[in-house]
């Protein structure tokens, strides 16, 4: 049990600098190089504090799952990169256009348009991952893989988007070896559309706290890390 603030802050520290290793790790494994992977601090749940200590620990980017959480956290901590992982709605995509630098949820045509039209009023070119549900769950968000083609023609059509890569959310599994079939059909996926797009789509959003090394194993370009390195959530 984390008995005070300075407790929390040497336990974030400790936790980032073994996420950090684990990725060296898979990455080694995998002929790669660690640096080719981003870590990305989810902290959705957490309050800013934790945030400020992930950064002072060398952490550059950061997902959030609500435009509004997103606001209050990027005001106390401006200068690192925001990222967008959660269901996006329609009414909140001005908000999202102007504190998100990158929108990792895009899983319609509505709501590309919708943030086109968006980042033109703001004159801002915003970054854009699809969104695909590849396990095809219900509870899951995202574009069928049969579709998401389409979607990124349109992606590539809307002059103030700039498509950047796939992402998806695997299922919970026990044994995340079970679910490397996921990732893999992503990165398929994901070579398909730098044939058909340019080589701009790279990054690979996949695998979190219970799977990322599985997800690296399989080309993760960016894992989405938040319990294991701020442990349970917290109301907030």
């Amino acid at each position: 049990m984390i008995e005070s603030f300075e407790q929390l802050k040497l336990q974030i520290n400790q936790n980032i600098r073994r996420i950090q290793a684990e990725i060296a790790i898979a990455a080694a494994e995998s002929g790669r190089q660690a640096d080719d992977i981003t870590l990305m601090a989810v902290t959705k749940g957490f309050p800013a504090g934790y945030a400020a200590e992930a950064a002072k620990c060398g952490i550059t980017t950061f997902g959030e799952n609500r435009v509004q959480e997103a606001l209050a956290k990027s005001a106390a901590l401006p200068n690192v990169r925001w990222e967008m992982i959660g269901t996006l709605q329609r009414n909140k995509v001005k908000n999202a256009v102007t504190v998100f630098q990158r929108i990792q949820s895009i899983d319609s045509i509505e709501l590309a348009q919708a943030l086109n039209n968006a980042a033109q009023t703001q004159q801002k070119q915003l970054e854009v991952l699809i969104q695909v549900n590849i396990s095809g769950e219900a509870s899951k968000h995202g574009v069928s893989p049969d579709m998401a083609l389409r979607l990124g023609e349109t992606i590539q059509s809307l002059p103030f988007l700039h498509g950047t890569g796939l992402m998806t959310i695997a299922p919970f599994a026990e044994d995340p070896q079970t679910i490397r079939w996921i990732f893999a059909e992503l990165r398929a996926m994901r070579d398909t559309f730098q044939a058909h797009f340019g080589a701009s789509w790279q990054t690979l959003s996949m695998g979190m706290s219970h799977d990322f090394t599985a997800a690296i194993a399989e080309g993760a370009t960016l894992v989405r890390i938040g319990t294991a390195l701020f442990g349970g959530r917290i109301k907030m």
